[in-house]
């Protein structure tokens, strides 16, 4: 007689249950539950900033809500330019705006980057060019916004008041603090084989493709362009934010004041600088010159429009394109 093993109940069901589970269905969901606890969250600033809006002039709304739409095609430029493969236009421009409501759903950057790089790897580019291409088109466009700010100073020195809004004494140590990670860093990279051999492996990809995306003048000029464009079109919708709002500074100014305060911030992992952002604008705008009350009305109403409006057809548009394997 043999003996016959009856396999156990749970173990047979779980695989089942398992496979009945419709994860992509699950993971199209995520995004409008995270959504949902962010909104709860900052209810508060919620109902303060829509109540700006109800006061302020509406042309200017509308000028402040194109500006943010013109991003994501700046965006979708910059991503193109990025990589020499073609990329599908349309579907590269609605991940754009499925990547910027990752991006508030995510610390600072990531959900924006695992979106694209993701997008990148299923149009079949391969993924250490993906990666070249997500580091260079993030070289790029700190290169842009810190060059427009450069700019807009010198063009402009007296724009931001920065005399009170400092800490005495505090800068040297923080740039010693800064100096000291900064050589514990590089330390690392030299010292540590595990760690060398990897980061110049990638350093080595991404020159290769940053040469060749350059020997295209379509693809540099997309790369520069979209750059450029992209802080130029956020900081364009502060402006009108500001005008509609009535806000006593000049616009260039106040470009200056924003483009100050997301390099500030540009460090602090927080998703989508909530938070952070709205207190490094409001101390921008203080020193640019405007009254605290105002700057602080400016700055709710313009993470309403920038932030809080594409949010949920930004999840939407997420969980769409994961559902048709786009990403």
């Amino acid at each position: 007689m043999t003996a016959v093993r009856i396999p156990d109940f749970r173990e047979s069901r779980l695989p089942r249950l398992a496979r009945r589970i419709p994860v992509r269905h699950v993971l199209t969901l995520i995004p409008l539950v995270l959504v949902a606890v962010i909104a709860v969250q900052h209810r508060q600033v919620l109902v303060e900033g829509f109540g700006h809006l109800r006061a302020a002039s509406w042309p200017w709304l509308l000028a402040a809500g194109g500006a943010t739409c013109l991003t994501w095609v700046a965006a979708a430029f910059t991503r193109q330019g990025a990589v020499v493969q073609q990329l599908p236009r349309w579907r590269l421009l609605a991940t754009q705006l499925a990547a910027g409501s990752a991006n508030h759903l995510l610390p600072t950057g990531l959900g924006s980057g695992a979106v694209n790089l993701r997008f990148m790897t299923v149009c079949g580019v391969p993924l250490a060019t993906s990666s070249a291409a997500l580091a260079l088109y993030l070289l790029a466009e700190s290169v842009a916004r810190v060059s427009l700010m450069a700019a807009l100073f010198f063009a402009f020195p007296d724009a931001l008041r920065l005399d009170g809004l400092l800490p005495q004494g505090d800068v040297g140590p923080l740039l010693a603090v800064v100096g000291a990670l900064a050589a514990v860093a590089v330390a690392v990279l030299f010292l540590v084989r595990r760690v060398r051999e990897p980061v110049f492996r990638f350093v080595r990809t991404a020159l290769s493709e940053a040469r060749s995306v350059h020997t295209r003048p379509s693809r540099a000029l997309a790369l520069w362009g979209g750059s450029l464009a992209f802080p130029a079109l956020q900081a364009l919708g502060l402006v009108a934010v500001g005008q509609a709002l009535g806000l006593s500074v000049p616009p260039t100014h106040m470009a200056l004041a924003y483009l100050a305060a997301t390099v500030a911030v540009a460090l602090i992992p927080t998703p989508g600088g909530l938070g952070s952002v709205e207190a490094a604008l409001i101390v921008a705008l203080v020193a640019a010159g405007a009254p605290v009350a105002v700057a602080t009305a400016v700055v709710l109403a313009y993470r309403i429009i920038t932030v809080w409006v594409p949010l949920l057809p930004g999840a939407l548009t997420l969980g769409a394109l994961v559902r048709l394997k786009v990403i």
